[in-house]
C-alpha cells in the first residue's frame, strides 16, 4: 500500500502539525450510500440535512457528502426539513446521480495522520463509485487543500514558484484524464506570468496578489489561489473579482488531480506525494532559484519554454536533487 509521505516542512509557524483537507468527486453511488461508506471506512454516524446533503461526523470530524449540484443544493435548503421526503427534490437527486458527481469533502486533517484516508477510497471503490474515467462530460477531480506552514508573502511566493516551475510536469505525472485537460476548470498558469513570477523580488502581499488576479482573473486554476487570497484580504480580492463562488479559508486550493476511485491500482497517497515534491522545492530555496534559472535560460524569443522538452529535463533534476529530500 502507497503510504503519504509527510511534508517536508511539517509544522506551522505556530509549531502546529499542519493539516489538509480533500475533496472527491464520482457518480454511480447516491449520497447516502456515500455518507454510509465513509461512516464504515472511518467511524461515526451518517445523517441527512437534506436529500443533498449528508455529514458523517466521527473521529476525524465532520465530512461533508454532497451532490455538486449548486441548483439542487439551494432547493434543498429552502426546503429545509421536508427536503428529505420531497419528491421532487428526490427526483432530482436521483437524475443528478448520471450527469452530477457527488463530492466527499474531509474535513482538516493533520499531515502525520493521512494514512487512515487509505480505507475511505477502499469503501467508496466497494460500494461502486466511479471516478474520472466514467463520464465523457464531467470532470471529476481530486480538490487537494494544504495549509501553508506560513502565510507571509514570502513563503506564499515560494510555493507559488515551485508550482509553476512544475505544473507541466504535474499534468504529465498525475495522467490528468484528456477531458478535465479540455476543460475550464483546472488552467494553468500562463507561460508569461510564469516567467514575471519567477523574476518576482520581495513582493508585499498585495503586490503579489494584484499581480496574481492581473494574469488569473478566474478560479479556475490546477492551483486556485483566490481562497487563500480572500482569506488574507477578501477587500483586495472583491475589488477586483465579482465571483461569489471563492471560498476564503487558510489554505491553497490544488485541483489537478484525477479521481480514479474505481480503479484498485489508484490511490489517494500517490496524488498527494506528488503534491510534496511542490513542498520540497518550496522548502529549498537554493534548489528553487536554480531550476527557475533553467526555465528562463530555456525561454526563447516568442515560442517560449518547450513543452516536452522541459518535462524530461524536471524529472531528471528532480530525481537528481530532491530524490532522497
Amino acid at each position: 500500500m502507497v503510504k503519504f509521505v509527510q511534508p517536508s516542512q511539517l509544522q506551522t509557524a505556530k509549531g502546529e502539525i499542519r493539516r489538509v483537507g480533500f475533496e472527491l468527486e464520482f457518480s454511480s453511488l447516491d449520497v447516502a450510500s456515500s455518507a454510509e461508506a465513509v461512516a464504515r471506512a472511518l467511524g461515526g454516524s451518517p445523517y441527512a440535512k437534506s436529500s443533498a446533503h449528508w455529514r458523517v461526523e466521527g473521529p476525524l470530524g465532520e465530512f461533508k457528502i454532497e451532490i455538486d449540484w449548486q441548483f439542487l443544493q439551494k432547493l434543498a435548503a429552502e426546503k429545509g426539513e421536508q427536503a428529505t421526503t420531497d419528491t421532487v427534490i428526490d427526483s432530482l437527486s436521483q437524475a443528478a446521480e448520471l450527469l452530477v458527481p457527488v463530492e466527499v469533502v474531509c474535513p482538516p486533517i493533520a499531515c502525520d495522520e493521512l494514512d487512515s484516508l487509505s480505507a475511505l477510497v477502499d469503501e467508496l471503490r466497494a460500494a461502486g463509485a466511479k471516478g474520472t474515467d466514467e463520464s465523457m462530460i464531467a470532470a471529476y477531480g481530486t480538490h487537494i487543500n494544504p495549509e501553508l506552514p506560513a502565510t507571509d508573502a514570502a513563503t506564499i511566493c515560494r510555493y507559488m514558484q515551485a508550482y509553476a516551475l512544475l505544473q507541466w510536469w504535474l499534468v504529465d505525472q498525475h495522467h490528468v484524464n484528456t477531458t478535465r485537460k479540455l476543460s475550464p476548470y483546472i488552467d494553468l498558469f500562463p507561460e508569461a506570468y510564469v516567467r514575471e513570477l519567477l523574476s518576482a523580488d520581495n513582493m508585499s502581499l498585495a503586490q503579489l496578489i494584484d499581480h496574481y488576479i492581473d494574469a488569473n482573473p478566474s478560479r479556475n486554476r490546477a492551483l486556485d489561489m483566490l481562497p487563500l487570497f480572500s482569506y488574507l484580504d477578501a477587500e483586495r480580492v472583491t475589488s477586483r473579482l465579482d465571483d461569489q463562488k471563492i471560498n476564503a479559508r487558510p489554505t491553497l486550493h490544488y485541483r489537478l488531480p484525477n479521481c480514479r476511485i474505481d480503479d484498485p491500482n489508484w490511490t489517494l497517497a500517490r496524488e498527494w506525494n506528488l503534491w510534496c515534491k511542490v513542498e520540497q522545492l518550496a522548502q529549498r530555496p537554493k534548489a528553487l532559484a536554480e531550476l527557475a534559472q533553467h526555465f528562463l535560460d530555456a525561454s526563447r524569443p516568442i515560442l517560449g519554454v518547450a513543452r516536452q522538452p522541459w518535462i524530461q529535463q524536471v524529472d531528471q533534476w528532480l530525481n537528481e536533487n530532491l530524490a532522497s529530500a
